[in-house]
């Protein structure tokens, strides 16, 4: 699609009493760029998701950020004045436990390596999985002279990949004798996000980074869980009995959020507060066409027709 028919093709949200309200009952939302930036709420976001609650729709927070476990997150929300529940949040840390339950990964008796942050460790523990790696690896150092090797575990079956800022060459060694040498070894990756804005000041490089290396490494794909894998959104719809014509995504990244809407039969709203510009949504190399996009959620309620307007 040329620019010109993009516009006319992906409508800026209006009249969202009649474009979405009427015809959404579950509202799901990303959260770096859309609820917060870095470590500040959206202004207006607190309202507008009070008055979601209020109209009955009910709110899930998906994100692919796995440095938190949903109790690492229900923190957050708290610490940002969010009144939310931990069974709303959905992050990919948790996505990464789903997945190993229903390969029913706890009866191989194997383990679990990780790259990544605490949320990935804690939501292991929670489903009773055994670990190595993470924080701990940190400050490791190889060496590498003239027969040096890396011992590595025979008995991890799973290498999971997510976030980490202390990534180093040990990490990415252990990880790929595991799944190079333990036959049957899954490679799980929370996300493939190129940059994510872990600050309100710029971009940073993202959890894909991390991917990308273990890839490189293995010429292997990894099984991703979170956005946009429909992990997430079959789990709540076969749990909660979710009807996805009457969910809309909320989200400001294409290749994730709106993506996992599309693919998912989901409505989907682009917000222009995080990630993406008006300019990337209309340029010729984007293919992703969200049903509709925003300046902020706060424009949920821009026409004022349900007798309020967000402030």
């Amino acid at each position: 699609l040329g620019p010109c028919l993009k516009m006319a093709k992906i409508p800026k949200l209006t009249v969202p009493s009649k474009e979405l309200l009427n015809d959404i009952d579950v509202f799901m939302f990303d959260c770096d760029g859309v609820i917060w930036k870095g470590h500040s709420v959206i202004e207006g976001v607190p309202y507008v998701l009070n008055k979601l609650r209020a109209l009955g729709k009910r709110i899930f927070f998906i994100t692919n950020n796995s440095t938190k476990s949903r109790n690492g997150y229900k923190k957050k929300f708290d610490s940002l004045g969010l009144d939310v529940s931990a069974d709303e949040i959905f992050s990919s840390s948790f996505a990464a436990a789903i997945f190993l339950e229903q390969i029913k990964f706890k009866n191989s008796g194997k383990k679990a390596y990780v790259i990544g942050e605490s949320g990935i460790l804690e939501e292991l523990e929670l489903i009773d999985v055994p670990y190595l790696g993470g924080p701990d690896d940190r400050d490791k150092v190889l060496s590498m002279g003239p027969g040096d090797k890396l011992e590595y575990d025979k008995n991890v079956g799973a290498v999971i990949v997510g976030f980490d800022r202390h990534i180093n060459y040990y990490k990415i060694q252990y990880a790929q004798l595991c799944i190079n040498k333990n036959e049957g070894c899954h490679f799980i990756a929370t996300n493939t996000d190129s940059v994510s804005p872990i600050t309100d000041a710029q971009e940073w490089a993202g959890g894909g980074s991390m991917v990308g290396a273990i890839k490189g490494c293995t010429g292997k794909e990894p099984t991703v869980v979170g956005k946009p894998s429909p992990l997430i959104i079959d789990y709540l719809c076969d749990r909660l009995h979710l009807q996805r014509d009457r969910i809309c995504m909320v989200g400001d990244r294409l290749d994730t959020d709106i993506l996992f809407g599309t693919d998912n039969g989901l409505k989907t709203v682009l917000v222009l507060s995080g990630v993406t510009s008006e300019e990337k949504l209309f340029s010729k190399e984007n293919t992703i066409i969200p049903d509709f996009y925003a300046d902020s959620i706060n424009d949920f309620f821009i026409d004022g027709s349900l007798g309020f307007t967000a402030t």
